[in-house]
Protein backbone atom coordinates (compact mmCIF):
# COMPACT_ATOMS: atom_id res chain seq x y z
CA UNK A 1 0.00 0.00 0.00
CA UNK A 2 1.07 3.86 -0.35
CA UNK A 3 0.77 6.84 1.70
CA UNK A 4 -2.68 7.60 0.63
CA UNK A 5 -4.31 3.96 1.18
CA UNK A 6 -4.46 3.32 -2.20
CA UNK A 7 -2.53 0.08 -4.06
CA UNK A 8 0.46 0.90 -6.07
CA UNK A 9 0.42 1.77 -9.86
CA UNK A 10 1.68 -1.32 -11.00
CA UNK A 11 -0.38 -3.15 -8.83
CA UNK A 12 -3.70 -0.85 -10.30
CA UNK A 13 -2.45 -1.58 -14.07
CA UNK A 14 -2.17 -5.19 -13.75
CA UNK A 15 -5.49 -5.68 -11.85
CA UNK A 16 -7.34 -3.51 -14.51
CA UNK A 17 -4.88 -4.58 -17.68
CA UNK A 18 -4.39 -1.35 -18.59
CA UNK A 19 -1.72 -1.89 -21.30
CA UNK A 20 -0.66 1.92 -22.17
CA UNK A 21 -2.66 2.56 -26.45
CA UNK A 22 -0.32 4.11 -28.66
CA UNK A 23 -3.85 5.11 -30.11
CA UNK A 24 -4.46 7.30 -27.70
CA UNK A 25 -1.03 8.69 -26.84
CA UNK A 26 -1.01 7.02 -23.48
CA UNK A 27 2.12 6.96 -21.61
CA UNK A 28 1.31 6.28 -17.89
CA UNK A 29 3.79 8.00 -15.29
CA UNK A 30 4.07 5.56 -12.44
CA UNK A 31 6.38 7.29 -10.21
CA UNK A 32 4.29 8.85 -7.59
CA UNK A 33 7.02 11.43 -6.23
CA UNK A 34 7.18 12.57 -9.50
CA UNK A 35 3.82 13.08 -9.33
CA UNK A 36 3.23 14.59 -6.49
CA UNK A 37 6.28 16.96 -7.77
CA UNK A 38 4.48 18.02 -10.60
CA UNK A 39 0.67 18.47 -8.00
CA UNK A 40 3.21 20.92 -5.66
CA UNK A 41 4.79 22.66 -8.67
CA UNK A 42 0.91 23.72 -9.70
CA UNK A 43 0.82 26.17 -6.40
CA UNK A 44 -1.36 26.06 -3.63
CA UNK A 45 -4.51 23.38 -4.88
CA UNK A 46 -6.52 23.64 -1.38
CA UNK A 47 -8.67 26.65 -2.94
CA UNK A 48 -8.98 25.39 -6.05
CA UNK A 49 -10.78 23.32 -8.68
CA UNK A 50 -8.45 21.32 -10.79
CA UNK A 51 -8.49 20.43 -14.31
CA UNK A 52 -6.40 17.04 -15.37
CA UNK A 53 -7.28 15.82 -18.73
CA UNK A 54 -6.33 12.50 -19.59
CA UNK A 55 -5.72 10.49 -16.18
CA UNK A 56 -5.17 7.37 -16.62
CA UNK A 57 -4.79 4.69 -14.21
CA UNK A 58 -4.78 7.94 -11.92
CA UNK A 59 -1.32 8.54 -10.79
CA UNK A 60 -1.11 12.38 -11.22
CA UNK A 61 -4.47 12.54 -9.65
CA UNK A 62 -4.03 10.59 -6.51
CA UNK A 63 -1.07 13.29 -6.28
CA UNK A 64 -3.47 15.94 -6.72
CA UNK A 65 -5.90 15.00 -4.32
CA UNK A 66 -2.82 14.27 -1.90
CA UNK A 67 -1.55 17.47 -1.63
CA UNK A 68 -4.76 19.30 -0.63
CA UNK A 69 -6.86 19.92 -4.22
CA UNK A 70 -10.12 21.30 -3.34
CA UNK A 71 -11.92 18.85 -6.12
CA UNK A 72 -10.30 17.58 -9.16
CA UNK A 73 -12.20 16.89 -12.19
CA UNK A 74 -10.45 14.33 -14.44
CA UNK A 75 -11.63 14.20 -18.09
CA UNK A 76 -10.98 10.34 -19.15
CA UNK A 77 -11.38 9.04 -23.22
CA UNK A 78 -10.85 5.28 -22.16
CA UNK A 79 -13.40 3.50 -20.49
CA UNK A 80 -10.77 0.85 -19.48
CA UNK A 81 -9.38 3.30 -16.89
CA UNK A 82 -12.50 4.23 -15.01
CA UNK A 83 -12.90 1.27 -12.57
CA UNK A 84 -9.08 2.58 -11.61
CA UNK A 85 -10.59 6.12 -11.47
CA UNK A 86 -13.30 5.31 -9.00
CA UNK A 87 -11.09 3.59 -6.67
CA UNK A 88 -9.21 6.83 -6.44
CA UNK A 89 -12.43 8.75 -5.98
CA UNK A 90 -13.93 6.24 -3.44
CA UNK A 91 -10.97 7.06 -0.95
CA UNK A 92 -11.65 10.55 -1.66
CA UNK A 93 -15.40 11.12 -1.00
CA UNK A 94 -16.39 14.29 -2.91
CA UNK A 95 -13.45 15.37 -3.96
CA UNK A 96 -12.83 13.16 -7.26
CA UNK A 97 -15.47 14.09 -10.32
CA UNK A 98 -14.89 11.31 -13.13
CA UNK A 99 -16.52 12.23 -17.20
CA UNK A 100 -15.93 9.98 -19.77
CA UNK A 101 -15.55 11.35 -22.77
CA UNK A 102 -12.72 13.26 -24.99
CA UNK A 103 -11.40 16.62 -24.08
CA UNK A 104 -11.87 18.38 -27.31
CA UNK A 105 -15.77 17.99 -27.14
CA UNK A 106 -16.28 18.49 -23.78
CA UNK A 107 -17.23 21.82 -22.55
CA UNK A 108 -14.70 21.45 -19.01
CA UNK A 109 -15.59 25.13 -17.94
CA UNK A 110 -19.10 24.41 -16.87
CA UNK A 111 -18.03 21.25 -14.89
CA UNK A 112 -15.95 23.54 -12.44
CA UNK A 113 -15.82 25.81 -9.98
CA UNK A 114 -13.58 28.74 -9.84
CA UNK A 115 -10.36 29.61 -8.79
CA UNK A 116 -9.25 26.80 -11.01
CA UNK A 117 -5.56 25.72 -12.58
CA UNK A 118 -4.96 22.81 -14.74
CA UNK A 119 -2.67 20.38 -14.47
CA UNK A 120 -2.32 17.29 -16.80
CA UNK A 121 -0.07 14.83 -18.05
CA UNK A 122 -1.42 15.66 -21.43
CA UNK A 123 -1.97 12.79 -23.80
CA UNK A 124 0.84 13.24 -26.95
CA UNK A 125 -1.75 12.93 -29.68
CA UNK A 126 -3.70 15.90 -28.46
CA UNK A 127 -1.51 18.18 -26.25
CA UNK A 128 -0.68 20.54 -28.38
CA UNK A 129 -4.29 21.73 -29.41
CA UNK A 130 -5.84 21.75 -25.74
CA UNK A 131 -2.77 24.07 -25.01
CA UNK A 132 -3.66 26.11 -27.76
CA UNK A 133 -7.63 26.11 -27.18
CA UNK A 134 -6.61 27.37 -23.45
CA UNK A 135 -4.55 29.97 -24.60
CA UNK A 136 -7.19 31.16 -27.10
CA UNK A 137 -10.56 31.67 -25.38
CA UNK A 138 -13.34 34.26 -26.64
CA UNK A 139 -12.20 36.71 -23.91
CA UNK A 140 -9.76 36.69 -21.45
CA UNK A 141 -8.92 36.18 -18.44
CA UNK A 142 -9.93 32.74 -18.97
CA UNK A 143 -11.62 30.24 -17.12
CA UNK A 144 -8.31 29.19 -15.52
CA UNK A 145 -5.69 30.78 -12.99
CA UNK A 146 -2.71 28.44 -14.35
CA UNK A 147 -1.64 25.44 -16.68
CA UNK A 148 0.99 22.65 -15.49
CA UNK A 149 1.45 20.97 -18.17
CA UNK A 150 3.47 17.72 -19.57
CA UNK A 151 4.73 17.66 -23.01
CA UNK A 152 7.23 16.25 -24.97
CA UNK A 153 10.47 18.23 -24.22
CA UNK A 154 10.61 19.18 -28.20
CA UNK A 155 6.93 21.11 -27.42
CA UNK A 156 7.94 22.45 -24.32
CA UNK A 157 10.90 24.38 -25.73
CA UNK A 158 8.30 25.46 -28.36
CA UNK A 159 6.54 27.33 -25.75
CA UNK A 160 9.33 29.33 -24.42
CA UNK A 161 11.30 29.81 -26.71
CA UNK A 162 12.67 33.40 -28.08
CA UNK A 163 12.93 35.25 -31.07
CA UNK A 164 15.62 33.80 -33.49
CA UNK A 165 15.41 30.54 -32.11
CA UNK A 166 14.98 27.41 -34.06
CA UNK A 167 12.00 26.70 -31.63
CA UNK A 168 10.23 30.00 -32.04
CA UNK A 169 6.80 29.69 -33.94
CA UNK A 170 3.32 30.24 -33.07
CA UNK A 171 3.16 28.13 -29.71
CA UNK A 172 5.47 30.61 -28.50
CA UNK A 173 3.90 33.84 -29.77
CA UNK A 174 0.53 32.44 -28.52
CA UNK A 175 1.40 31.41 -25.19
CA UNK A 176 3.96 34.29 -24.12
CA UNK A 177 1.13 37.04 -25.75
CA UNK A 178 -1.27 35.91 -22.89
CA UNK A 179 0.85 34.02 -20.08
CA UNK A 180 4.02 33.50 -18.40
CA UNK A 181 5.63 30.34 -19.21
CA UNK A 182 8.27 28.65 -17.31
CA UNK A 183 9.82 25.35 -17.62
CA UNK A 184 9.49 23.46 -14.83
CA UNK A 185 11.64 20.15 -14.57
CA UNK A 186 12.03 17.04 -17.46
CA UNK A 187 11.01 13.58 -16.80
CA UNK A 188 13.27 11.00 -18.30
CA UNK A 189 11.88 8.20 -20.36
CA UNK A 190 12.20 5.45 -17.96
CA UNK A 191 9.75 7.36 -15.29
CA UNK A 192 6.64 5.98 -17.72
CA UNK A 193 5.52 2.84 -19.04
CA UNK A 194 5.85 1.90 -21.50
CA UNK A 195 8.97 4.32 -21.58
CA UNK A 196 7.91 7.01 -24.67
CA UNK A 197 11.55 7.39 -27.34
CA UNK A 198 11.70 11.44 -25.84
CA UNK A 199 12.33 13.13 -22.60
CA UNK A 200 9.42 14.74 -21.33
CA UNK A 201 8.88 18.25 -20.08
CA UNK A 202 6.85 20.08 -17.50
CA UNK A 203 5.49 23.88 -18.21
CA UNK A 204 3.83 26.16 -16.00
CA UNK A 205 2.01 28.84 -17.33
CA UNK A 206 0.73 31.79 -15.34
CA UNK A 207 -2.80 33.27 -17.04
CA UNK A 208 -1.72 37.37 -17.50
CA UNK A 209 -4.38 39.55 -16.28
CA UNK A 210 -4.48 40.72 -19.57
CA UNK A 211 -2.25 40.29 -22.99
CA UNK A 212 0.87 41.98 -23.05
CA UNK A 213 0.29 43.99 -26.16
CA UNK A 214 -3.13 44.75 -27.79
CA UNK A 215 -4.35 42.51 -30.71
CA UNK A 216 -7.33 41.04 -31.70
CA UNK A 217 -6.90 37.09 -31.02
CA UNK A 218 -8.70 35.86 -34.13
CA UNK A 219 -6.21 38.89 -36.30
CA UNK A 220 -3.03 37.73 -33.99
CA UNK A 221 -3.65 33.72 -34.73
CA UNK A 222 -4.16 34.32 -38.41
CA UNK A 223 -0.91 36.44 -38.83
CA UNK A 224 0.95 34.12 -36.77
CA UNK A 225 -0.10 31.03 -38.68
CA UNK A 226 0.91 32.78 -42.08
CA UNK A 227 3.99 33.81 -40.91
CA UNK A 228 5.01 30.40 -40.08
CA UNK A 229 3.45 28.20 -42.02
CA UNK A 230 5.97 28.95 -44.43
CA UNK A 231 9.04 29.71 -42.12
CA UNK A 232 11.67 30.16 -44.73
CA UNK A 233 9.95 32.20 -46.77
CA UNK A 234 10.49 35.98 -46.26
CA UNK A 235 7.30 37.80 -44.34
CA UNK A 236 6.53 39.68 -47.76
CA UNK A 237 5.66 35.98 -49.47
CA UNK A 238 4.53 34.38 -46.64
CA UNK A 239 2.10 37.22 -45.44
CA UNK A 240 1.17 38.50 -48.98
CA UNK A 241 -2.95 36.51 -48.76
CA UNK A 242 -3.78 38.60 -46.13
CA UNK A 243 -3.17 41.91 -47.72
CA UNK A 244 -2.16 42.70 -51.49
CA UNK A 245 0.08 45.41 -50.59
CA UNK A 246 2.12 43.68 -47.99
CA UNK A 247 4.82 45.34 -48.67
CA UNK A 248 3.77 48.73 -48.40
CA UNK A 249 2.13 47.66 -45.16
CA UNK A 250 5.07 46.10 -43.50
CA UNK A 251 7.19 49.36 -44.18
CA UNK A 252 4.78 51.75 -42.74
CA UNK A 253 5.27 49.40 -39.51
CA UNK A 254 8.56 50.00 -39.51
CA UNK A 255 9.18 45.78 -40.30
CA UNK A 256 11.56 44.50 -43.01
CA UNK A 257 9.36 42.84 -45.72
CA UNK A 258 12.21 40.41 -46.40
CA UNK A 259 12.99 39.35 -43.19
CA UNK A 260 11.63 36.16 -41.77
CA UNK A 261 9.02 35.37 -38.92
CA UNK A 262 11.29 33.48 -36.54
CA UNK A 263 12.83 36.99 -36.23
CA UNK A 264 9.83 38.89 -34.68
CA UNK A 265 9.27 39.65 -31.42
CA UNK A 266 5.49 39.34 -30.04
CA UNK A 267 5.62 43.07 -29.96
CA UNK A 268 6.21 42.92 -33.69
CA UNK A 269 3.39 40.55 -34.03
CA UNK A 270 0.95 42.10 -32.76
CA UNK A 271 1.54 45.64 -34.27
CA UNK A 272 1.06 43.76 -37.60
CA UNK A 273 -2.66 42.03 -36.17
CA UNK A 274 -3.49 45.22 -35.76
CA UNK A 275 -2.74 47.03 -38.88
CA UNK A 276 -3.76 44.45 -40.99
Amino acid sequence: MTGDGLPPLREVIAEHGLSARKALGQNFLLDLNLTRKIARRAGDLSACDVLEVGPGPGGLTRALLSEGARRVVAIERDPRCLPALEQIAAAYPGRLEIVQGDALRIDAEALLTRPVRVVANLPYNVGTELLVRWLTPDSWPPYWASLTLMFQREVAQRIVAAPGSKAYGRLAVLAQWRTEPRLAFDLPPQAFTPPPKVTSSVVHLEALPAPRHPADPDRLQRVVAAAFGQRRKMLRASLKGLAPDIVARLESLGIDPTARAETLDLEAFCRLARAL
